[in-house]
């Protein structure tokens, strides 16, 4: 279970270095080390950056944009967050507005261009864990290494790792709130997320307006034309899961 933030020591985190440019990820490793924090280890190969985060479930991600590679940082950055909620920083020298905006849609808890001052990196991987933590309360919630695919009524599914929702092998287009939505609650245990849990991940909100969040699965609800999700009363909403023999 993740420890409560009241009760985490800074040698407690383990980061992961994804950099192409070993000499400098070698120098983050010891400004990293001397800020107090363990680095679980450095990867400058995409598939090796996704394997080390599934058999290492590290505690933060610093990502540099440019591997070198048909993958680029922000595709990483999308596979570890979707499968793992594991949290990004980006840490690269990337500067233009299409960059930028294109890496916040992976919804990254930080984005710090090279090269960036200790004091400044050490407050923003403190300030991403701070708010990680918050969404996410216990780590062991989230499902790993699961399937995929969710199979729902209606001859729906949900990819997991993508986050898409299809119907009859037909993608159905879905906005942002409802990415995250599916995003959430398909990778929680029995996949049920509490209220509070649901506003801090998509609106990045502790006080909740519950209208706002039955708009959202209203309109899923006329998209799909079947009522995916159950709402457990005062404690949040369940996804509607097909068992697969």
């Amino acid at each position: 279970m993740t420890k409560p933030l009241t009760s985490m020591k800074i040698n407690d985190i383990n980061i992961l270095i994804v950099e192409d440019e070993i000499v400098l990820a070698m120098a983050l490793e010891v400004s990293l080390n001397k800020m107090g924090f363990n680095v679980s280890g450095i990867e400058t190969i995409p598939s090796k950056a996704i394997l080390h985060a599934q058999n290492n479930f590290p505690d933060i991600v610093l990502m540099d944009i440019n591997l070198n590679s048909t993958q680029s940082g922000i595709d990483v950055a999308n596979i570890i967050w979707n499968r793992f909620k594991i949290p990004i920083i980006f840490l690269t020298s990337y500067t233009n507005d299409k960059t930028i905006n294109k890496a916040l849609e992976c919804e990254p808890y930080g984005y710090l261009i090279k090269p960036c001052r200790d004091e400044e990196l050490k407050a923003t991987i403190n300030t991403a864990l701070h708010k990680h933590r918050y969404f996410f309360k216990r780590k062991n919630e989230l499902v790993k290494n699961d399937s995929s695919f969710l199979y729902l009524e209606d001859n729906l599914k949900f990819d997991k790792t993508n986050c898409t929702l299809y119907k009859n092998s037909e993608l159905i287009k879905l906005t942002k709130n409802e990415k995250k939505l599916f995003n959430l609650i398909a990778n929680t245990t029995n996949y049920t997320a509490s209220f509070e849990n649901i506003f801090a991940y998509i609106w990045r909100e502790d006080i909740y307006d519950l209208g706002k969040l039955r708009t959202l699965i209203y309109r899923l609800k006329l998209k799909t034309k079947v009522n995916l999700f159950e709402n457990i009363f005062e404690q949040g909403y369940k996804l509607r899961v097909k068992t697969v023999d």
